[in-house]
């Protein structure tokens, strides 16, 4: 019994178990939505960052670089209502999420940093620098 549990897929939904399939739903909740897909390339004159934030408001996206390092962090609110032909509320619905990630890309020149946010993508560009910088820079969203 204890091997055939430790090979069941995590995927594997058992319909008559349910303490089983509520740790699963609530371990899938807590890594669905709270990750960030990100790639970064380097090259010889800088680091090109790409994150997917779908779903996400420009104003609600927060870039900032200090000490060697990128940050980037969003917050989603979501409200949904949906009510009968009489106006009557049948249905409401809120979430919430917060998602950050940091990325240490060192000697980059702060003051030439770019961003831009476009279909779900947040594109950052950090030009690489031969001195190395400590202070802090938030970084504007195009």
């Amino acid at each position: 019994m204890a091997n055939e549990l430790r090979n069941r897929d995590f995927d594997d939904f058992a319909p008559l178990d349910f303490f089983d399939n509520f740790g699963k739903n609530f371990f899938k909740s807590m890594t669905e939505g709270s990750s960030m897909k990100t790639d970064i390339r380097e090259n010889e004159k800088d680091y090109q960052v790409s994150a997917e934030l779908p779903g996400f408001k420009k104003e609600n996206i927060d870039l900032n670089y200090d000490n060697d390092t990128l940050t980037i962090t969003g917050k989603h609110n979501v409200d949904k209502e949906q009510k009968d032909e009489k106006g009557n509320l049948i249905r409401q619905e809120r979430s919430y999420s917060n998602v950050s990630r940091q990325f240490y890309l060192p000697n980059i020149d702060r003051d030439k940093i770019s961003a831009s946010y476009d279909g779900g993508v947040l594109k950052v560009t950090l030009p690489k620098s031969e001195e190395k910088l400590q202070s802090g820079k938030q970084i504007p969203i195009n």
